[in-house]
């Protein structure tokens, strides 16, 4: 069978190591690799090529996507979506993996229903949100990134009895900051999907400076909860500190995937090319990988986990 693979939407560690794994394990099974170049935009402008082993040697260690990734606002176009399934067909293509989001796997769906070109999606978003999964190839490394900067970040917040705001990326999930601020001991923690209660949390700080002498605070807010400026607002004013703000941004996104990233791709490509079924996406949900329908992924809303949610309250002001 010659199946191909593409990257769409934002990158994220462990593209690498999947798209290793895709070619190798392909040629396995005896299968024809190919890649296609530059996501979405890439089928529409035939970026498309036969692989081996020698393309993808030494790409195990690296960030990103050699394959590129994209976003694009022709594939919403009928003609364009014709033109990739004409490329498609010209390179003999039976069938396609995608490594993404959910905004990836519903253009695949489209170009399934219109043309019939079988795929599967593999989640690849550092945000985390696809549902019915509990984990997506790309957070682990960015997880990591952000304890460092975190871990960097306290060491002049203890020196100065600074406060430190520290938004992290996500979209509309808290995952990110979820995770990062119970693993890194954060202060505070304000995410999209809970709301906070800053007199709560305003009494709690001033009791605690009071009483442990605490000089420095780390608070961790994910970017959908668009509340960066007016928190360092409310810790000056408020709590009467000194505060600075930092936006992680895209760094992120990038990094040497970690050795459990590395391991996680391999085994969602392996199950993947282990059952080739179309329109389903691969999950990972309670320590096992699944096979899920596009429309259960799309019609289910991601949810965070009740028990790290119930941990986090403290750092909440609920």
């Amino acid at each position: 069978m010659n199946i191909a693979i593409l990257t769409s939407g934002g990158d994220s560690s462990g593209m690498n190591p999947a798209i290793k794994r895709f070619v190798e394990y392909s040629i396995y099974k005896g299968h024809n690799p190919y890649l296609i170049y530059n996501g979405l935009e890439g089928l529409i402008d035939n970026n498309i090529k036969k692989t081996s082993f020698k393309d993808v040697s030494g790409i195990i260690f690296r960030g990103g996507t050699i394959i590129k990734s994209s976003r694009s606002k022709r594939w919403y176009e009928s003609k364009y979506r014709k033109i990739a399934y004409q490329n498609l067909k010209k390179e003999n293509i039976e069938f396609l993996i995608v490594l993404g989001g959910d905004g990836s796997f519903k253009a695949l769906d489209i170009f399934y229903h219109e043309f019939n070109i079988p795929f599967m999606g593999i989640p690849a978003t550092i945000d985390n949100d696809i549902a019915l999964n509990d984990y997506s190839i790309g957070v682990d490394t960015a997880l990591n990134v952000i304890r460092e900067a975190i871990d960097d970040i306290r060491d002049t917040a203890s020196s100065f009895k600074r406060a430190f705001i520290i938004e992290v990326m996500g979209r509309e999930c808290g995952y990110l900051a979820l995770t990062s601020a119970i693993a890194n001991g954060a202060e505070m923690c304000l995410i999209p999907e809970v709301e906070y209660n800053l007199e709560n949390l305003k009494q709690k700080y001033l009791n605690e400076i009071k009483e442990n002498n605490r000089d420095y605070f780390i608070a961790i807010i994910a970017e959908g909860v668009n509340k960066t400026n007016e928190i360092k607002q409310w810790f000056e004013e408020e709590i009467g500190f000194d505060t600075r703000s930092t936006i992680l941004g895209h760094i992120q996104r990038g990094g040497n995937p970690t050795v459990f990233e590395r391991l996680m791709a391999h085994k969602f490509i392996s199950f993947a090319l282990d059952n080739l079924t179309p329109s389903n996406i691969i999950t990972f949900k309670n320590s096992k990988f699944n096979l899920e329908h596009i429309d259960d992924i799309v019609n289910s809303t991601y949810l965070l986990d009740k028990y790290m949610l119930n941990l986090a309250k403290p750092l909440m002001g609920i």
